[in-house]
């Protein structure tokens, strides 16, 4: 081999193999083409792979003839320690890295589908199903990664600033990527890429959007802009930066909300607060809250559309300034003072819904506020403000559609596969990171990628995402699914031997500790009835 060195056993030699426990399923051959080369069936390019070379996914290459898996398999081992090895072969007849039984318990290890390879063509069953016993009880994990071209990311981004009008595009490196999606409680959102943008349009947007969103679901930066609005560079469990300034806060609520929180505390420091917010501003001594303190109404009227009391919508419009707002002057929101109800000496606070934001105003003689400095009682509920914001980040979801090579690698009659998931029967895991299945139709699913190992995304020029799954239940339900019995392999000889389709390449396995936030995902299921 030349330029890899961490390679895990992936399929093929010619002639084909008989799979193990199954003489009449042959495992799928590799194909010798001219010149010294293989042709690589791990997906639809089938790249014709000289020696020494990878495929154009980088994922797989030929050494010595052979078609192997560059990555390693990632196995999680939540019993871990820091003066084992992080890297390991499958190295049968040897005594390196063999398992023994004594390294650690079984129910500490759970082998993901990092590294794994995936089943394309379908009808392959995954490159390890794997047998194991949790508390007494037989145990069965389909270990797969698949072939992705309807994904995507959702992602949301803790801030109160604008980032660009609804429905706007996305664009990356110039090509139309995703949208702008409905803003949610202090956050705003973005779909990126799809099945439109992958294979819908241009080979170069495909190609963008493949590579923006294997960037970010490997916990990388990507760098985006958005029609009419904003600059962005984000990245999985950071800070975003906006138009060049990295964010600081999300909001704690909107301005109805922060009058609401902080009402008792405003209480006797000032006669009149207006939280400004670009969609819902809070006005004090009109809101609920106030008038349960019985204040004193204070003869404001603010610009916009009222709502409820103390409520109003559309002050200003959206923009980067004040509460999400375009304003620089949050005297602009106000229309005018009632003289019947003002009073000079009348104190006024405004700020922004996380605090960064404020100024102290005092009516004079003639009704006019002037800017004064803010006294330190009311700095210092300012600052609670602020202090209630939680940090601004971006978190990143991967969601995809697990059919065709995912399920048939699992059973061989997928409907029962997608009911059991869809009765909690059966566990579904992304690189050991828990999932959530959307009701409905199919097995669609969602997950924090900052929960999943690093790296744990790949890609083939399709273009598509490449993912790991994890399908784990009862040894029983597995067959009662139509499960590929014949290709269930204990825990032990998992580790030692590697993939079903092994036969002597060069492999390897790397362990990680199984983040302290997860699930370990071999939990116990219901029984199927």
């Amino acid at each position: 081999m030349t330029e890899h060195t961490k390679t895990d056993g992936l399929s093929a030699r010619a002639p084909a193999v008989a799979a193990p426990g199954n003489a009449d399923t042959p495992a799928t051959p590799v194909r010798p083409v001219a010149g010294a080369k293989i042709e690589c069936n791990a997906c639809p390019v089938l790249c014709q792979i000289s020696a020494g070379r990878s495929g154009a996914c980088d994922r797989y290459a030929n050494h010595e003839g052979v078609l192997i898996r560059v990555d390693p398999v990632l196995v999680l081992n939540r019993a871990l320690k820091a003066t084992e090895p992080a890297l390991v072969p499958f190295a049968p007849g040897t005594s390196e890295g063999v398992w023994a039984g004594d390294l650690m318990h079984a129910n500490d290890v759970f082998i993901t589908g990092v590294g794994s390879s995936t089943t394309y063509p379908d009808y392959k069953p995954a490159p390890f199903i794997v047998g194991s016993q949790i508390d007494g009880v037989d145990m069965v994990t389909v270990v797969t990664e698949g072939i992705f071209s309807y994904c995507s990311l959702k992602v949301k981004i803790d801030t109160d600033r604008y980032l660009g009008p609804e429905q706007a595009n996305v664009l990356c490196r110039g090509e139309v990527v995703g949208h702008v999606t409905t803003a949610e409680y202090g956050s705003q959102m973005l779909s990126l890429g799809g099945v439109h943008h992958l294979t819908g349009g241009s080979k170069k947007e495909g190609r963008v959007t493949m590579e923006m969103m294997q960037a970010l679901g490997n916990k990388e930066a990507a760098e985006l802009n958005i029609d009419g609005g904003a600059n962005l560079v984000i990245q999985a469990g950071r800070a975003p930066i906006v138009n060049g300034v990295v964010e600081q806060r999300m909001r704690v609520g909107c301005g109805s909300a922060a009058i609401g929180i902080f009402a008792q505390q405003f209480f006797e420091l000032a006669d009149e607060v207006v939280v400004v917010d670009d969609h819902i501003t809070g006005v004090l001594t009109e809101h609920q809250a106030g008038c349960c303190l019985n204040m004193r109404a204070s003869g404001i009227s603010i610009r916009g559309r009222r709502s409820t009391p103390g409520r109003y919508f559309q002050v200003a419009n959206p923009g980067t300034g004040w509460g999400g707002t375009d304003i620089a002057d949050p005297l602009s929101i106000i229309e005018k003072w009632d003289t019947k109800r003002a009073w000079p000496g009348l104190r006024l606070l405004m700020t922004s819904t996380t605090g960064e934001h404020a100024a102290w105003f005092v009516l004079d003689e003639d009704l006019i506020p002037r800017q004064q400095e803010i006294p330190a009682a009311v700095q210092t509920v300012i600052d609670r403000i602020g202090e209630n914001c939680e940090p601004s980040l971006t978190t990143v979801l991967f969601l995809g559609g697990a059919g065709g090579s995912l399920r048939a690698g699992v059973t061989d009659n997928p409907v029962l596969l997608t009911r059991a998931i869809k009765q909690a029967l059966v566990n579904v895991t992304c690189g050991g990171a828990p999932a959530y299945v959307w009701p409905g139709g199919g097995i669609t699913v969602m997950v924090d990628v900052l929960r999943m190992p690093d790296h744990s995304f790949g890609t083939v020029p399709t273009p598509a995402i490449v993912a790991p799954f994890e399908f784990s239940m009862r040894a029983e339900d597995f067959k009662k699914l139509g499960g590929h019995m014949a290709y269930v392999r204990p825990l032990d000889a998992v580790l030692r031997d590697g993939a079903w389709h092994t036969d002597g390449a060069p492999t390897a396995r790397k362990w990680v500790m199984q983040p302290t936030q997860n699930p370990w995902p071999l939990g116990q299921p219901p029984q199927l009835g």
